[in-house]
């Protein structure tokens, strides 16, 4: 919500904060002001930035304006999902009645990038007892045309049991080379030892992890055994078939457990 209400302020007196302007502009800024407002994720507290003339107004959350609830993640959500800035510009006016430019949008997607990548890049845990390895295909809006994209998402499960999304990457095609530069990126990142990666049947990935985490264990994972294993099952029979595989996998793990 800051990062919104720094663009509005930006656009109303068109320069950047601790930009120099040789024209000198006329108008400055002038601290901020806390404001509490409630969002999706309870009330907090936000700094309204002020200008020396008293002219700027909030356009996302006005003097009288309480009530947030999820506008501060729907700009987002809708540039994730492939929406142009004046589409996006048009779907706040529908559900908020309030009036933001496509310029706008596009200074807000940008202070968010930063965000994101530092997200990306962050240090992460040097152990992980297991790693799950997948792709997320969706289809987007680019250029007036539906294409295909993937979400490459790495889900860690850390030393206390917890899941943790590691990092995600988009592209255009799942491959063995693809998943290398991944490996790659958490290692740079800080993750030294990997006791199983749970990975699907894509060729390669098991050479893919072998050169990067040697030592590490590789196990199919168990939902793309059961599709694979499907494919020569009648369709009337795969109800009982994958529940026949429930149970052999139940009493499988019971003669481990004991």
């Amino acid at each position: 919500m800051e990062e919104v209400l720094q663009c509005e302020i930006d656009e109303q007196l068109g320069y950047e904060k601790h930009q120099r302007r040789s024209d000198g502009p006329s108008n400055y800024r002038n601290g901020a002001t806390k404001r509490k407002l409630k969002t999706s994720f309870g009330e907090v507290e936000v700094s309204v930035p002020r200008d020396r003339n008293g002219s700027y107004e909030p356009q996302i959350s006005d003097k009288y304006q309480r009530n947030m609830d999820g506008l501060e993640e729907k700009i987002q959500s809708l540039y994730a999902h492939g929406m142009s800035t004046r589409d996006i510009q048009e779907q706040v006016k529908d559900l908020y009645n309030i009036e933001i430019s496509s310029e706008l949008v596009s200074k807000i997607s940008e202070k968010i990038m930063p965000q994101v990548n530092e997200w990306q890049g962050r240090p992460l845990e040097a152990y992980y007892p297991f790693i799950f390895m997948d792709a997320i295909h969706y289809k987007i809006r680019d250029n007036h045309q539906i294409i295909s994209k993937a979400a490459y998402v790495v889900l860690g499960i850390n030393i206390e049991g917890n899941k943790e999304i590691l990092g995600s990457w988009v592209g255009g095609n799942e491959s063995s080379k693809f998943w290398l530069g991944v490996l790659n990126d958490l290692k740079t990142q800080g993750v030294k030892t990997v006791n199983l990666f749970c990975v699907d049947g894509l060729t390669g990935f098991r050479e893919a992890i072998q050169a990067v985490y040697p030592f590490a264990g590789i196990q199919r994972c168990i939902i793309h055994q059961i599709r694979s294993s499907t494919k020569y099952v009648s369709y009337k029979h795969i109800k009982e078939f994958v529940a026949d595989l429930k149970r052999n996998g139940q009493r499988k793990t019971h003669r481990i457990q004991r």
